[in-house]
């Protein structure tokens, strides 16, 4: 999925994440929350997702607020992981300069150390956020433009449902 976000200057960036899970309380993804979108979450608690599939040629879009998931739920995801995927996690400065290739191996080898294939506890700085749907739209292409788009908004505990031109 592709996530959008805002950051401290007001300016627009998207992503691509993986979706973890969904479901009627909305979609959560994880990250390190030293990272980028991370900081735009805590600048502004509102993101977009985007979902696209060609073929068939379907989107879903989906805009809310992202409130950050309980402890349970991150230490459940985390040590659901493989092993490597944790000791990744923990060493990652994500998006931060990197020396060079032999500095990320380097930690990687020095976080196996302390973690040999036991329990790799979660960082402190990585958690999952989850996106609480305000707004759904689902787009089919259709031949010619043709394109049915149907969106929906949740006012309170209802939804309404509106048709929209393509």
């Amino acid at each position: 999925m592709a996530l959008a976000t805002v950051d401290e200057s007001n300016h627009p960036t998207v992503r691509m994440l993986l979706l973890k899970h969904a479901d009627e309380r909305g979609f959560v993804f994880y990250t390190n929350t030293d990272s980028p979108k991370a900081q735009d979450l805590r600048h502004c608690p509102h993101a977009a997702l985007c979902f696209y599939w060609n073929p068939p040629g379907r989107q879903v879009r989906v805009t809310g607020r992202v409130e950050i998931v309980t402890d349970e739920e991150a230490d459940a995801y985390f040590n659901s992981r493989p092993y490597l995927s944790r000791i990744g996690a923990r060493v990652s400065k994500q998006s931060q300069p990197l020396s060079g290739r032999g500095a990320l191996e380097r930690a990687v080898a020095a976080e196996m150390i302390r973690h040999p294939r036991g329990r790799v506890p979660r960082p402190d700085n990585w958690t999952g956020y989850r996106l609480v749907h305000d707004t759904i739209e689902l787009w089919q292409e259709k031949p010619f433009r043709m394109h049915e788009r149907l969106h929906y908004s949740r006012h309170g505990n209802k939804w309404s449902e509106q048709a929209l031109y393509p």
